[in-house]
C-alpha cells in the first residue's frame, strides 16, 4: 500500500503538512526510534546486542524491561531478528517530564488535545514498512489477545498495585466496556519475517485499538480513562474503526510516572515463542535463555549442558547463536526428552527449507542429574533453569536437590575456568546452599527477573581452581536444613 493509499485509506484527516512529509518519505530511508520490551533484569544486555547487531546506542528506560534507540528504516527486518527483545514498537514521540492536570477532566481534555498534534506520519510509514515485511499468516485467531499460560521460566504481567495499574488494557473507542485485552505488541516471529507484495487498500478503512500500560501513584486517571479519551481522539482525527481484536494499527500509550511514550506497535506476538513448538508445562522464554546464555559469553568449542532442559529452550537457542560451541541437553523426564528432540528437529527443518544443511551442534540425553554421564572437569559451561519447587518439584524436596546438583556440577565443570548461570524463585534454599559449596562455587553476581509474576534470581557462579574431591564439600554432603510450615508457603 503506498502512501498516498495509506493516506486516502485514513480519511481526510491528514493535514496537508503530514500528506506532505508522507509522499517525501516514501523511497528515502528514515531516522526513527524504536522501543523494545526486554525480559526485566536484562536490559543491559539487550542493549549490548542492539549495539553490536545493530550499531545503535540503546538507551535503558525508566521503566523497567524497555529499552530504545535509534535506527534508520534500511535496519527494520534485522531488528526483528534480536534475540534479546519480546515486542517492538516504534515511536510516534516521548514526553520526559510530561506535567499532568490535578483534575481527572483536565488530563483527560490534554489527552485529547494531543492525539491530532502528534507527528504521526513517520510512526505510520515504519509501520507500513513493517507490514510489508510480515509474512501474513492468515486471518486472526481470536485476534491479538490469545496468550500462553505462564510457566517456570515465563515473564507474565505483574498484577496493579498501589502505584498503577500497567498491565490495564482497555477498547479505544468511547463508550464500549471497559474490557482487559492482551498484553502488548504481540505479533508474527520473527522467522516469518519475508517481503510480500503489499496488498491494496486504499479503500478499506483501517481498523485500530489503543493499549496503555500506567505505572504511577500520583495519577488522577485509570488506564482506561487515559486510553479511552486518547484512543477516541485519535479516531476522530484518523476517522478509523475502533475493533479490540482484529485491529490493524494498535497504538501504545506508555505512562510511566511523568514519563509519556506515544507508539505503535511493530509485533502482534512477542517474539520469545520463534523457537519452541512443543511447549512443556515449564518453558522457557527464548528471550531469557538468550540473556542467560549471554552472562556466561560462550566461546568456540565450549561443551555447554543443560541438565534441566525441560523443552530445550537453553540448547536450541545456544545452538542457533552460538555454533560454534556444543549443546548438551539432558532431563530425567522422559516427555521433556522428547519434546527437546522435537524442538531440535523443528529447527533444524526450518533450516534445511531455508537452505541450509549444517545441522544444529546440540545433542539430547535422558539421565539422572546427581549422577552425570560426564567425565570429571569436561563441561565448561552449565546453563539451567532449576525447578521452583511451584508447577515442578517442591519447596521440600529442593532442599535435597539443590545440594546434590551443585555437587555434581561441580564435578564435571572445569576448575578455575568453569561457570554456571542458575535460575530459581527458591532463593532461600538456593542461599543456602551455595554457602555450604564455598570450596567448590563462587558467587560472581546475580540478576533479578520477572518469571510468571514471580520474582526469581538468575545466579552466576564461577568453579574455584579447587580438584574435585579435594574440598570437605565434595566428601561431607551439607546437612540438611530444617522444614517448616514456612518453608512449604
Amino acid at each position: 500500500m503506498t502512501m498516498s493509499a495509506f493516506s486516502e485509506s485514513c480519511g481526510e484527516n491528514l493535514c496537508p503538512e503530514e500528506e506532505n512529509t508522507s509522499s517525501a518519505n516514501e523511497g528515502r530511508d528514515l531516522t526513527v526510534t524504536i522501543g523494545a520490551t526486554v525480559p526485566t533484569g536484562f536490559e543491559p544486555t539487550a542493549a549490548e546486542e542492539v549495539r553490536q547487531k545493530i550499531g545503535a546506542d540503546a538507551r535503558i528506560s525508566k521503566d523497567r524491561g524497555r529499552i530504545y534507540f535509534q535506527i534508520s528504516t534500511d535496519k527494520l527486518a534485522s531488528v526483528h531478528h534480536l534475540k534479546s527483545v519480546d515486542n517492538l514498537f516504534v515511536i510516534v514521540q516521548e514526553f520526559e517530564n510530561y506535567e499532568f492536570k490535578d483534575s481527572k477532566e483536565d488530563a483527560m481534555s490534554d489527552f485529547q488535545q494531543l492525539a491530532p498534534q502528534l507527528p504521526w506520519s513517520d510512526a505510520l510509514e515504519v509501520w507500513r514498512m513493517n507490514n510489508s515485511l510480515k509474512k501474513r499468516r492468515g486471518r486472526r485467531r481470536g485476534g491479538n489477545s490469545s496468550k500462553p499460560k505462564p510457566g517456570k521460566g515465563e515473564d507474565a504481567p505483574v498484577p496493579a498495585t498501589e502505584e498503577g495499574d500497567a498491565a490495564d488494557l482497555i477498547p479505544a473507542e468511547k463508550g464500549q466496556s471497559d474490557t482487559p485485552q492482551a498484553e502488548e505488541g504481540e505479533g508474527d516471529q520473527a522467522g516469518n519475517l519475508e517481503k510480500e507484495a503489499p496488498e491494496d487498500e486504499a479503500n478499506k478503512t483501517l481498523k485500530f485499538r489503543v493499549t496503555c500500560n500506567r505505572a504511577g501513584d500520583k495519577h488522577c486517571f485509570t488506564s482506561n480513562d487515559a486510553a479511552r479519551d486518547f484512543g477516541g481522539a485519535v479516531q476522530e482525527f484518523f476517522q478509523w474503526k475502533a475493533d479490540m481484536t482484529k485491529f490493524d494499527v494498535e497504538v501504545l500509550l506508555n505512562i510511566h510516572y511523568s514519563e509519556v511514550v506515544v507508539g505503535i506497535a511493530l509485533t502482534e506476538e512477542s517474539l520469545h515463542r520463534r523457537n519452541i513448538t512443543h511447549f512443556g508445562p515449564t518453558t522457557l522464554r527464548s528471550t531469557l535463555a538468550y540473556g542467560m546464555l549471554s552472562l556466561c559469553n560462550p566461546q568456540v568449542s565450549d561443551v555447554i549442558i543443560d541438565p534441566m532442559c525441560g523443552t530445550g529452550a537453553i540448547p536450541v537457542e545456544g545452538s542457533i547463536e552460538w555454533q560454534h560451541s556444543f549443546f548438551i541437553a539432558g532431563d530425567n523426564n522422559d516427555m521433556a526428552v522428547s519434546r527437546t528432540v522435537n524442538n531440535v528437529n523443528h529447527i533444524q527443518k526450518r533450516n534445511q527449507d531455508a537452505g541450509s544443511s549444517a545441522p544444529l551442534s546440540v545433542d539430547t540425553v535422558q539421565w539422572d542429574l546427581c549422577h552425570l554421564p560426564m567425565r570429571t572437569s569436561s563441561v565448561d559451561i552449565i546453563v539451567t533453569d532449576m525447578p521452583f519447587g511451584k508447577r515442578m518439584g517442591s519447596r521440600k524436596k529442593n532442599w535435597d536437590l539443590y545440594p546434590s546438583c551443585l555437587r555434581e556440577m561441580a564435578r564435571v565443570c572445569r576448575p578455575g575456568t568453569g561457570k554456571a548461570v542458575l535460575l530459581t524463585q527458591d532463593k532461600k534454599c538456593f542461599s543456602k546452599a551455595i554457602s555450604r559449596m564455598g570450596g567448590l562455587w563462587r558467587r560472581v553476581h546475580t540478576v533479578w527477573v520477572n518469571v510468571g509474576g514471580l520474582v526469581a534470581g538468575v545466579y552466576v557462579l564461577k568453579r574455584t581452581g579447587s580438584v574435585y574431591g579435594t574440598t570437605p564439600e565434595d566428601v561431607r554432603p551439607p546437612q540438611e536444613a530444617p522444614n517448616s510450615g514456612k518453608d512449604e508457603q
